[in-house]
């Protein structure tokens, strides 16, 4: 029932519908989209190197002839995937570290807040900086990894202070007494009456992610060659980005508005959860 008062009040946000509007075209055009053009990403054109838009290639043509419509899209399947794992992960650990830190106190709370202010004074850009071309060859998801693992804990602290309050309520207190195990008291009872943040924290965390990866792609310390991502595209179209500006405007545009469009819905569900956050 909650569920339905919340999508209706999301809905009737202007600017959080236009964000899911815009979301949902953009996530049928990368997983879609592909199948309606001629080429894959990793096709070859050898008679069209760096050719402007046209009938054949809709979006022009890369330097080493691929097509900029295929390979902008695989680069945004690239970063939409990123994006949710690591809003998925960092969420999940902000979501576990902070409840039990909150709730536990004493030494458990100590040394999980501890570890936070140990990860918030470390420059995350430069440690993911130095760590991901040694990666070279592996698996993208341990850059996912990477971007979760300094991602979290904000979150963390806000859960902490919010367990802090949860943990003396009545059915709180009454599941203590019925012998339930705190661990599962966590699961059951703190962590669900939290829901309303972590998806408001879980979907932010989508296009910070995204513009992280991004940025690091951008400076080469992202996904590594053969593959590509939105940042990737940027990096090379931004070495052209006047003499053939197709190689840049296509997967900045598209990154502006997925960005946009997350942040827009994000902002929608803070007031479509918490009515009373835009008063």
């Amino acid at each position: 029932m909650r569920s339905k008062v919340v999508l209706g009040r999301l809905l009737r946000n202007k600017q959080a519908r236009y964000g899911c509007i815009a979301l949902i075209l953009l996530v049928a055009l990368a997983y879609i989209g592909p199948f309606i053009g001629a080429y894959e990403w990793t096709d070859k054109d050898f008679r069209a190197f760096l050719s402007a838009p046209s009938a054949d290639h809709w979006w022009g043509t890369t330097s080493i002839g691929q097509d900029m419509y295929a390979v902008t899209l695989r680069g945004m399947q690239k970063s939409i995937i990123i994006g949710l794992l690591v809003a998925l992960i960092s969420t999940a650990l902000a979501a576990v570290v902070g409840a039990f830190a909150g709730y536990f106190g004493g030494r458990i709370d100590r040394l999980l807040m501890w570890g936070v202010d140990l990860l918030l004074v470390l420059p995350s850009f430069l440690i993911i900086a130095i760590i991901s071309p040694r990666l070279k060859g592996g698996s993208w998801l341990w850059f996912v990894v990477l971007l979760a693992a300094f991602a979290w804990m904000i979150t963390s602290r806000v859960v902490r202070s919010m367990t802090l309050s949860l943990r003396e309520r009545e059915y709180v207190l009454a599941a203590v007494y019925m012998g339930i195990p705190r661990w599962k008291i966590i699961f059951r009872h703190i962590l669900p009456n939290l829901s309303s943040l972590l998806i408001i924290d879980a979907t932010l965390n989508v296009s910070g992610a995204v513009i992280g990866e991004a940025a690091l792609s951008f400076f080469g310390f992202g996904i590594q060659p053969p593959d590509v991502s939105l940042g990737t595209l940027i990096a090379e179209g931004s070495r052209n980005a006047t003499g053939y500006p197709w190689l840049f405007a296509f997967p900045a545009g598209l990154l502006v508005v997925l960005v946009l469009s997350i942040n827009l819905i994000g902002d929608g569900l803070r007031d479509a959860l918490d009515p009373g956050s835009n008063s």
